[in-house]
């Protein structure tokens, strides 16, 4: 009996220490191509060098990643960073970033978008692509250590989607704006438009209906872009207004900023298999394979026209294209624009490394759709509810009785999680027979993190 006890006490300790999924994760993406010679250790060697050369330490914990200039921050960084190391499941790090935004945020609750190093506002207010990565990025630690530690991700994520919601994202009529102080109609960045992380913040927030309409916006905007400046494939400006007209900003090209869209956009079409994502990323892959000729000539900027307007052959414009080309319905063309991705060489450039390195986790199946973010969150009392599990001991199967939405968790004889799932019903079989022998706790869990655990003997 002691023996029992000391192996259900180890088996917590483990699970409460373990993340739910360790990289590599290597999904295979619902939509969509994937390189033939993909492999997660590029997107692991391409993280150590950008970990290497960009992060720093501040005092109390804090992390912050050096920028162009090494004595600065931008929130843009710290969020790409919180990104990378969520999915990497480098929690030390992860928490490091994020206290370190919080640190410096303003009256709204978003971060100065620049900082003097590990302290002092050099650029006041935010900019909303480093809100809409955060604010994922805390979802996916959410589903990678649960919010019962000293943060709290699902509680830090709600109230940034809601700042998102409340101060990014222009009244009645879903424009996103490119931070919290300014923009909308009038002045918007194609770039920013994260149409997957909208659909996220619905179903994890239960706020659907808005962020389908900010989604829908978003490709309402980038038509408009491309048809009124009749851009070739998916040439969209670096700002515009939403109408589609270049905005008193200007911004008319394809450069730094709007190199990132076929990435942001790509991704609704790889997590949801939305229509709108494919169309545009098709446009984009398309535009790099038959207008270029393939992945070994993009430059570094384009006229809407199609015409260079750039000289640099590097990663923030070769991954962005390569994870274009995964809606591109030609495998050879991913394959070489994967490989053209690989073999850049650019460790001291923070854009290029950082972004490098991000698409190379979307690439290799390590940048995916948390479960917790797929289904709605309604809260439910797990610790006043029934929950059941038949027949125990069992030869492979067993049933689970427990409330819908319910977090069902397989905790194997080691302590690790071997199966994982939302429940879409109150009745869920699960199927043990590939597994070995011996004692399995299931958790049943709810949205607030209260939980039951039921002992189940596979024999």
């Amino acid at each position: 009996m002691k023996n029992l006890l000391f192996v259900m006490a180890f088996l917590f300790v483990a699970e409460s220490q373990s993340q739910t999924q360790p990289f590599p994760a290597n999904k295979v993406h619902g939509n969509g191509l994937m390189a033939s010679t993909k492999n997660s250790q590029d997107a692991e060697t391409s993280y150590n060098t950008w970990k290497g050369n960009f992060v720093t330490t501040c005092s109390n914990g804090r992390y912050r990643i050096k920028f162009d200039d090494p004595n600065k921050t931008v929130s843009e960084g710290i969020a790409y960073g919180m990104l990378l190391s969520a999915y990497k499941g480098d929690k030390t790090l992860f928490d490091g970033l994020w206290l370190y935004y919080k640190d410096n945020v303003n009256s709204n609750g978003v971060m100065n978008w620049k900082i003097n190093g590990c302290s002092g506002t050099d650029g006041f207010n935010g900019a909303t692509d480093a809100e809409l990565d955060a604010a994922m990025a805390l979802i996916v630690a959410d589903y990678q250590w649960t919010s019962v530690g000293t943060i709290n991700y699902k509680n830090d994520a709600k109230t940034l989607i809601t700042a998102i919601k409340n101060y990014e994202v222009e009244a009645n009529t879903y424009v996103l704006k490119p931070g919290d102080q300014f923009g909308g109609s009038l002045i918007t960045n194609p770039s920013y438009y994260s149409p997957a992380y909208y659909r996220a913040f619905g179903a994890y927030t239960n706020d659907t209906a808005f962020w389908n309409q900010v989604a829908a916006k978003a490709y309402t905007v980038i038509n408009n872009n491309l048809t009124q400046n009749n851009a070739v494939g998916g040439l969209v400006s670096d700002w515009c207004e939403a109408s589609g007209a270049y905005s008193s900003r200007g911004g008319n090209t394809y450069s730094y900023d709007a190199a990132r869209t076929p990435w942001r956009i790509v991704v609704d079409y790889i997590w949801y298999g939305n229509a709108d994502a494919k169309t545009y990323a098709k446009k984009s892959s398309d535009f790099v394979r038959v207008n270029l000729g393939g992945s070994n000539n993009i430059k570094d900027g384009y006229n809407q026209n199609g015409s260079v307007s750039g000289q640099w052959h590097n990663a923030t414009f070769v991954g962005a294209f390569a994870c274009a080309a995964m809606a591109g319905e030609n495998q050879s063309h991913l394959d070489v624009s994967y490989n053209d991705l690989k073999n850049l060489n650019e460790p001291n450039s923070y854009f290029n490394q950082t972004l490098k390195t991000l698409y190379s986790f979307l690439l290799t199946g390590n940048f995916y759709l948390p479960l917790n973010a797929t289904l709605s969150n309604d809260n439910f009392d797990i610790e006043k509810s029934t929950v059941t599990l038949y027949p125990n001991p069992s030869a492979d199967r067993i049933t689970i009785n427990a409330p819908q939405q319910s977090t069902i968790s397989i905790i194997s004889p080691s302590g690790s999680i071997v199966h994982q799932q939302k429940t879409t019903s109150e009745s869920t079989e699960i199927n043990l027979a590939h597994h070995s022998t011996g004692i399995y706790f299931v958790k049943i869990s709810n949205d607030d993190f209260k939980s039951v655990t039921k002992k189940v003997i596979l024999k």
